[in-house]
């Protein structure tokens, strides 16, 4: 009789849990759960379908990257990175974009080409508006020197260290557009040439203390010093009374270009294949580096222990702090965009040259080729240029880009630098 009345019981209890109001109620939250599932979903494929927004793919990076929010950070990303094997390298700045210049230069030529024109500086801001995280803050560069090379002051005077196929012959004119003639070197901006006429030199300014180079600048009376063919010594250019300017392209591009200048337009070289050239220029490893550490880096550049890493490591660090404090960066592929900056910088009022190509030695191997005026920005550039991924043997073009890994880490930490001193309005007032 007892087991009999506690079935009741049970059904009674299996009824009221399926009563319509209970059955309601499971249906609705498995719906909101739905709806919630879906939603997710949705702004998930939006937020990764949307890169027709540079903004957009901007904004991306911030929330799935950490945070870069000064020069410190900035560096410690540098430093990071030139720690791994040159192979890991190439391909984090590839995938990653870690310094977001890649993205940035795609919407860039994207739009260019689609106008067929350079962009105003709104438009251009449109692609890369001033960051919040500034690889350039705090400000590293000296004002004071620069005010005084744009006002005249003696004895101060332009210091250019020129990368080889970078930009420095167009730098040149520049100067030459801008200085009297009286203040001008007579051999392509570097007044070396005429300094020792015994051992004679032009752009190897590493050779000559600080005291000899200010007393030849001054009893000459040349604004513009070009510093070619030797290194930058941080440990005491920055002493000298200079301004100082220096100008970056994208390393396997300017490697590219030294060998069409000097071999295939027969200037001083006789190999023709690219190949062969560049195992005999063991000297243009990682250049850009070794330009602005003054140290040794072929050793370390692919090498793959542990003390390899860590030299790597410090020497992109070095590379880094010497390119920041320079008071102008500029990259020849957006040259386009430079007018303004070089005149709050160099006081440099005529800048027409920087949209036009110019050639050192032009004579001796003149194209023809319709590009000498560039009205498109860095998409005139890259019409006008060879492309490594096309004229490179895949095997050549692997073994380059290796060999220049760590000056590709501080190309696209220049052209960022570049970027944020044109965008920004407190970094591009350099008064």
């Amino acid at each position: 009789m007892a087991a009999f009345s506690k079935n009741p019981r049970r059904r009674q209890r299996k009824r009221s849990l399926l009563n319509p109001q209970n059955v309601l109620a499971v249906v609705m939250l498995m719906m909101i759960i739905f709806y919630i599932q879906v939603y997710v979903w949705v702004v998930q494929s939006r937020s990764l379908n949307d890169e027709e927004s540079p903004v957009s793919v901007l904004k991306m990076r911030r929330n799935t990257t950490p945070r870069h929010e000064k020069y410190s950070d900035w560096r410690k990303l540098a430093v990071d990175l030139a720690g791994k094997l040159p192979q890991d390298i190439l391909r984090v700045l590839k995938d990653e974009d870690p310094f977001g210049v890649r993205t940035f230069e795609k919407k860039l030529l994207e739009t260019e080409s689609s106008r067929e024109r350079f962009l105003e500086m709104e438009e251009l801001r449109e692609l890369f508006p001033c960051p919040t995280e500034r690889i350039t803050l705090p400000d590293q560069r000296d004002p004071e020197k620069a005010r005084a090379f744009r006002n005249g002051t003696e004895p101060y005077f332009l210091f250019f260290q020129h990368l080889r196929k970078a930009g420095g012959t167009n730098f040149c004119a520049l100067a030459e557009k801008n200085l009297e003639k009286k203040y001008l070197p007579k051999y392509y901006c570097m007044p070396d040439y005429h300094w020792d006429m015994e051992n004679r030199g032009a752009g190897y300014l590493t050779r000559y203390s600080n005291e000899e180079i200010v007393e030849n600048m001054k009893k000459n009376n040349h604004k513009i010093a070009g510093n070619e063919w030797d290194p930058f010594d941080p440990e005491r250019f920055f002493d000298l009374p200079a301004d100082f300017a220096t100008s970056f392209r994208r390393p396997l591009d300017r490697a590219l270009s030294q060998f069409r200048f000097e071999c295939i337009e027969n200037r001083g070289c006789t190999i023709k294949n690219v190949t062969k050239w560049w195992e005999k220029r063991q000297d243009l490893k990682n250049i850009y580096t070794w330009t602005f550490t003054n140290e040794p880096v072929r050793k370390a550049s692919s090498g793959t222990t542990e003390n390899d890493s860590e030299n790597r490591k410090r020497l992109v660090g070095k590379a880094l702090d010497t390119v920041l404090r320079f008071n102008l960066v500029m990259n020849m592929e957006w040259l386009a965009y430079a007018p303004k900056h070089v005149r709050d910088v160099l006081g440099f009022q005529n800048t027409q040259t920087l949209t036009e190509r110019v050639r050192p030695h032009i004579g001796q191997a003149k194209r023809e080729d319709g590009q000498e005026h560039n009205d498109m920005g860095a998409a005139g550039i890259a019409k006008a240029s060879w492309t490594p991924e096309n004229y490179l043997p895949p095997e050549t073009y692997k073994t380059m880009s290796r060999d220049l890994a760590l000056d590709e880490i501080l190309t696209d930490a220049a052209r960022r630098i570049f970027l944020e001193r044109i965008v920004c309005d407190d970094a591009n007032k350099f008064d």
